[in-house]
Parts: C-alpha cells; structure tokens; sequence
C-alpha cells in the first residue's frame, strides 16, 4: 500500500527495521533538546504530514527501550491518527520516573503502526448471546 506522505523534518522517512517488524520508529522534529521533568509531558512534532486510505489509522505507540530503560511512553498509548487528518504528527509524551529526560533532536521517540479498521453500525437489543465468560471483567479468567 502506498501512503502520501508530506517530511519537513531533516530526517529520513519513517522505516520498517527488519522485514516482520510492525511499527516504524518517528523522530523527533526539534530545533532543541527538550527536557521533561519527572511525571512532566509535552508534544513532541515529528514534521510528518500523511494522508492515509479511508479505512486505516495510524496507530503511535511508545517505544519499549524508552518505556523500559527510562519511564517515558506515550501518554495516550495508542494514539489514533484519523484517515482525515492532514496536520502534523505529533507525539504526546510522558516522562514516568523520578529524574528528568532529556529528548534530543532526531531522536526516535515512539513507533507507528498501520492498521486497517471497521466501521460498523449499532443494532439495538434487549439481551446478548450467553458466553461462558458471560459478566465477567476485570480479572475474571485468573491471574496464571
């Protein structure tokens, strides 16, 4: 599938690493490093402008070193980019531990996924299929 795709940013297109992987890594745009401050976030642009098909999303997603090494993620993991939308990319980020981070320019900061979706429409009803789940929610199939 081709996308359109809009850099103002100095650095390459986002890319696949390896040929099964599902995301690829989105850069920060910046003139500057910016610092957050323990559980401090910001928007962080990537200078990335996309027209994807009807029926897809791009979906931002934190990126497990930083989440793992350092604490920062992506504060509404994931992030939906809509078909319609024409602006920036930009990646909100959020610094989970207790010492600041730094986010220098160029650096890769979450990935992105493509995925297709379904529109649907509701059917309005007074009672749902028994499963054997059934009300089940949080916690209901177990721990192991």
């Amino acid at each position: 599938m081709k996308v359109k795709i809009i850099n103002k940013s100095p650095y390459e297109l986002p890319r696949y690493a390896t040929g099964s992987s599902a995301g690829m890594d989105l850069k920060a745009n910046l003139s500057e490093p910016v610092t957050l401050g323990s559980l401090e976030r910001a928007v962080i642009p990537t200078g990335l402008f996309m027209e994807l098909p009807e029926g897809f999303e791009a979906q931002v997603r934190p990126r497990s070193g930083l989440a793992a090494k350092f604490g920062v993620t992506v504060a509404n993991s994931p992030g939906t980019v809509d078909a319609d939308y024409r602006g920036e990319l930009k990646v909100i980020l959020v610094n989970l531990s207790g010492e600041p981070f730094v986010v220098n320019p160029g650096e890769r900061i979450a990935q992105m996924v493509i995925a297709r979706y379904e529109r649907i429409e509701w059917e309005q009803t007074d009672q749902l299929s028994e499963t054997e789940r059934g009300t089940g929610g949080f916690g209901s199939t177990g721990r192991l």
